[in-house]
Formats: structure tokens, C-alpha cells, sequence
């Protein structure tokens, strides 16, 4: 009889909470339809910057992997949109059908984003030794600023986008000059290495007021450690926000359940 009439005393507070929990689940399932779709332009942002940073880079990286986690944050972003539609769908109107297409697609974007922010993660921490090895030996091999082989065109053109003279500064390009045996005078850096506001620049160390003073290793390592970071927290941050989407969903999928299957037998069709 105690329990009959604690169940009893419950009713009117279980009846309270239903009359909110299930507005304010429509209100956050449309307010988060809309925050999906501007997750989506991040994340496309985010993964084309890491697709054009290998694109402008690639000689310095060994692995064509580092594509991975920006073609996944693009395919997760253009999934969103058809994901965000459906939350504002069905914040309006109640259909199972595409109740349970939203769930699918939520349980296919985490995957997508989970996975995209734990190689964006192991990428930023592994690609700062490799950088290191690989820059050193271009910038070793680097034949003149004129030079039509791929390696010294690619040292010319990140010294002149990065703003940046050497692997660790300027003075590696006299260490380089001394390890080739190189003694004609004044050692020079190369050409890209020069300010844009010295139009007479020639790399003459004696004037280093002229040249970039920051090694191109610290700036592009920077750079990958900037735009891998900035997937990486997209993925999680889009992902609480699918989390909180489903349980959304699953309210309102409560209080209307999927019929459940009979057993067909004689009585059913007496």
C-alpha cells in the first residue's frame, strides 16, 4: 500500500516534467538543427586548410596521409547539412522515419569526426620530427635561387610565403656554405629570403637588417600545429553537440515509440 501511494504521489511530478521536457526538446533539437549547418562551414573551412597546406608544402612532408582528417572533416561537414535540416524537421513535425534517419546520421557523423580529430591530433604531434628531418635535408640540398629542380623551388617559395630565412634562421645558410666547403667572399642567403621593402637586397649576410629573421622550420610547424589543432576541436566540439541532438531525438522519440511487432496468429484476423 506504501508503494501504491508513493507511485501516486509521483504521477503529479512525473506529469509536470513531461509538459516541458518535450516543448523544450523541439525548442534545442531547431536550435541545434541551425548551429549544424554553421558547424558545416567550419568544418569545410578547417579541412581545406589542411588540404592547401600540404598542397603548398608537399615536398616537406614523406606522408600523403596528413590528407586524411581535412577530407574527412569536409565529407562530416557536407553531411551536416542534411542533418541539420532534419533536426529543424522535426522540431516542427513528428515522423519516425526521419526520427530514425537522424539518428543514423549522427552515429555516421561522430564516427567521421572522432576519427578526423584523433589523426589531426597524431599528425600534429608526429609530423614536428619528420618536418625537421626533411626541411634539413632540402635546405642542405638547395642549389641557387635559380634553380629549376623541385627541392630549391620549394625552399624559395616557403622562405617568401612564410616570411622565414633557413631551417632554424639565417645563419644556417653560412653552416650549410662552410659544410659544402663553400669560401668566395661573402656568404649570401638566398634571394627569397630578402624583405620586400629592400628591393637591393642580395642575401649578403653582413646586412641582416635585410633578411627574414625566423627559421621556416618554428613558422610552418606553427602552421600545421594551428590548423590541426583547429579540426581537432571542431570534431569535438560539433560532436558534443550531435551528442546533445540525439538525446533531443530520443526524448521526443519517447513519447512516440515505434509500433511494436505481434505475433500473427488466427485470433488476430477472427
Amino acid at each position: 500500500m506504501k508503494g501504491v501511494r508513493y507511485s501516486a504521489s509521483l504521477q503529479p511530478l512525473y506529469c509536470t516534467m513531461e509538459s516541458w521536457v518535450r516543448p523544450l526538446a523541439r525548442v534545442l533539437l531547431a536550435l541545434l538543427g541551425l548551429i549544424l549547418w554553421g558547424a558545416a562551414a567550419a568544418l569545410v573551412f578547417g579541412g581545406a586548410f589542411v588540404i592547401l597546406t600540404y598542397k603548398n608544402y608537399k615536398s616537406f612532408f614523406w606522408d600523403c596521409f596528413l590528407l586524411v582528417p581535412g577530407w574527412l572533416a569536409i565529407v562530416s561537414a557536407f553531411l551536416l547539412l542534411p542533418t541539420g535540416a532534419l533536426a529543424i524537421c522535426i522540431s516542427t513535425r513528428n515522423s519516425r522515419y526521419q526520427q530514425g534517419t537522424f539518428m543514423y546520421l549522427l552515429v555516421v557523423l561522430l564516427c567521421l569526426e572522432a576519427s578526423s580529430a584523433v589523426l589531426a591530433h597524431v599528425y600534429s604531434d608526429r609530423m614536428s620530427s619528420e618536418l625537421n628531418c626533411t626541411m634539413g635535408h632540402l635546405f642542405h640540398q638547395y642549389n641557387g635561387t635559380y634553380s629549376h629542380h623541385p627541392g630549391s623551388r620549394a625552399v624559395d617559395v616557403i622562405q617568401r610565403q612564410l616570411q622565414c630565412c633557413g631551417v632554424h634562421n639565417y645563419t644556417d645558410w653560412a653552416e650549410a656554405a662552410a659544410s659544402r666547403h663553400v669560401h668566395t667572399g661573402n656568404i649570401c642567403a638566398p634571394e627569397s629570403c630578402c624583405k620586400e621593402t629592400y628591393s637591393d637586397c642580395t642575401g649578403d649576410m653582413h646586412r641582416s637588417e635585410q633578411l627574414f629573421q625566423e627559421g621556416c622550420l618554428r613558422k610552418l610547424g606553427y602552421r600545421l600545429q594551428f590548423v590541426m589543432g583547429y579540426v581537432f576541436w571542431c570534431c569535438v566540439v560539433v560532436g558534443c553537440l550531435e551528442a546533445l541532438a540525439a538525446i533531443s531525438n530520443g526524448i521526443l522519440l519517447k513519447h512516440r515509440p515505434f509500433q511494436d511487432f505481434r505475433i500473427l496468429d488466427s485470433a488476430t484476423f477472427s
